[in-house]
């Protein structure tokens, strides 16, 4: 029989953002969880076809005791989360590829639930070891609104929800031929 025990454990939410390294060996990754705050106001734009465009951005930073820290990597992806009244799905658009979604609360779960981004590669050159200073947040890009509605979010909290800035440290670990 169906046990309980059987049935797969829910996802649990990150509430702190973690860096991994990447499976094909090339840098790490970084997941995470966030909360968009999707005001009536935005969701009723959304059911009437304006499309919205979420950006997540991360930052990691060397600390410097002597000067500002300095910035070592940043990097940046959009979504953009429209509703086809046709076909009546939500599409989510990353990278060029259409992910669609009967209800909007699939379409934004695939947006907030941030897995395996690759934020540091090789080539960024950070040193074993040390620890550096990390920060991510999903935001809504109001600057993409149509124009009626930009003037809206600057004069409507509505319109404009904040995003929080998660902040972690991230350390590199040291290669074991190195040690």
């Amino acid at each position: 029989g169906f046990a309980a025990a059987d049935a797969p454990a829910p996802l649990a939410a990150r509430p702190v953002p973690t860096i991994e390294p990447a499976r094909d060996g090339d840098g790490f990754t970084l997941s995470a969880d966030f909360e968009v705050p999707l005001t009536r106001s935005l969701e009723d734009a959304v059911n009437r076809g304006v499309p919205l465009y979420f950006v997540i951005e991360f930052e990691l930073y060397r600390p410097r005791w002597w000067w500002y820290d300095e910035l070592v990597v940043e990097r940046s992806r959009t979504w953009r989360l429209a509703y086809h009244a046709l076909t009546r799905q939500y599409r989510v658009t990353l990278n060029g590829v259409i992910h669609p979604f009967e209800k909007l609360d699939g379409a934004l779960d695939s947006i907030v639930r941030v897995r395996d981004w690759r934020v540091v590669s090789d080539a960024d050159g950070l040193e074993p070891g040390l620890a550096y200073d990390a920060q991510v947040r999903l935001r809504l890009d109001t600057s993409q609104l149509p124009k009626p509605f930009q003037v809206r979010g600057l004069t409507n909290r509505d319109w404009n929800p904040q995003a929080e800035w998660k902040r972690f440290t991230f350390t590199l670990p040291t290669p074991k031929n190195a040690r």
